[in-house]
């Protein structure tokens, strides 16, 4: 164990994460940093076998050091490792075995007792072996619905996110839509969307942007993300149909839209950075004047929580976006919604035409409402926390 912190870990509450701490500050990390404000938080990284090093080298920093450490204050980090070819149905349980005994150990190492689990894959769940005195399945996205997109079994995920529904004591759901679908009669469901890195991304009113961007003829409009299938490619086609820069931050799926995608990048007034370090963003954000959240009408688009919308915001950017329960959910005078590659541009011109002395700040004290700060509290409330509990962190002393 990492660290030098000893502190009281009664009451911790384990986030199962569905994506593992390195890379993007994604939202189980984000969740968890911020409830670790609150409560004591061991985050617990997606199973992984002997093979993850050389089937995923970004993650080998992850297997490099302990495998359980203390990051700080009323935050520890779990890496199960466990054996390969993990999601084959006959391996699931044995995953889970190996998965709920490593994090058994890991609260015993902490002396210390469980408040919550939080679930949040339906792949090798752990909920009920843990000593916990309150299930949770958080419901990030309809994850039955990005199962095609994944190339993962619909059925398989439906069956499994029906056991952890049946099991659960409170859910608490990411989107309104998978909000209304996964409640039950005698259940509590708590809707918490997804927050934003406010400061992470206010900063890039101040920022410099890169060499590569300076000499970009302004107004830019701006996509940050991955292009792949979520996209609605005639709606970039037809923003880059008028003349304006476009502006794409993000990694490009190879097989993605090939026919289309080329000749769009080829454009003159297109423009593609490639992947961003997370740490970065606001730098490109900074030369953007309108940031477009271009996703097309789907299931899994439709039970996702779109953390881009947020993120434009808080960098004083306003939005036009396609129309989903999420962005309605918002309900923000700064995100346009529109719907086709016609209105879809016609749109982006009409808010670049828009002038608006306090745009900027009224975007920005939107996206502080917003934060995950502030999620984290409702997180906490929901779970039963007393805002404001610091137990770990006040009682944190030097070895």
């Amino acid at each position: 164990m990492t660290g030098d912190l000893k502190q009281s870990w009664a009451g911790t509450v384990i986030i199962c994460a569905a994506h593992h701490w390195e890379g993007v500050r994604l939202h189980d990390r984000q969740l968890a940093e911020n409830l670790a404000s609150h409560v004591p938080v061991l985050y617990v990284d997606p199973p992984f076998s002997v093979l993850t090093r050389w089937r995923r080298p970004e993650l080998r920093q992850a297997l490099s050091g302990p495998r359980f450490r203390v990051l700080g204050p009323n935050l520890a980090r779990l890496t199960p490792l466990v054996l390969p070819a993990m999601q084959r149905p006959g391996m699931s349980r044995i995953t889970q075995f190996l998965k709920a005994r490593l994090v058994r150990n890991a609260v015993l190492r902490l002396g210390g007792t469980v408040r919550a689990l939080v679930e949040t894959s339906t792949f090798a769940p752990i909920m009920g072996r843990c000593g916990e005195e309150l299930q949770v399945y958080w419901a990030q996205d309809d994850f039955v619905g990005s199962a095609d997109l994944l190339g993962l079994s619909a059925e398989r995920i439906r069956r499994g996110e029906q056991d952890l529904l049946s099991r659960a004591h409170l859910v608490i759901a990411a989107n309104p839509d998978v909000a209304r679908a996964v409640s039950r009669p005698g259940r509590r469901t708590v809707l918490v969307p997804y927050g934003c890195d406010f400061e992470h991304f206010a900063s890039a009113r101040e920022m410099v942007p890169p060499l590569e961007l300076v000499s970009l003829p302004r107004p830019v409009i701006g996509f940050m993300g991955h292009l792949g299938d979520r996209i609605e490619m005639p709606l970039l086609e037809a923003v880059a149909d008028t003349g304006q820069s476009l502006l794409l931050i993000g990694p490009r799926h190879p097989r993605f839209a090939r026919a289309a995608m080329d000749p769009l990048m080829a454009r003159p007034n297109v423009h593609w950075v490639g992947r961003q370090d997370f740490e970065d963003l606001p730098k490109y954000l900074s030369v953007v004047d309108v940031g477009l959240v271009p996703y097309v009408d789907s299931a899994f688009n439709r039970g996702s929580f779109p953390l881009k919308t947020l993120e434009y915001l808080a960098a004083g950017i306003p939005v036009v976006a396609t129309d989903l329960p999420a962005i309605r959910w918002l309900n923000c005078p700064d995100i346009r919604v529109a719907k086709g590659g016609k209105a879809y541009a016609e749109a982006v011109l009409e808010v670049l035409a828009r002038s608006d002395a306090d745009g900027i700040q009224r975007r920005q004290r939107f996206a502080a409402a917003h934060s995950w700060k502030v999620r984290a509290e409702a997180f906490a409330e929901a779970l039963g926390v007393h805002l404001g509990q610091t137990q770990g962190a006040q009682k944190a002393r030097r070895v």
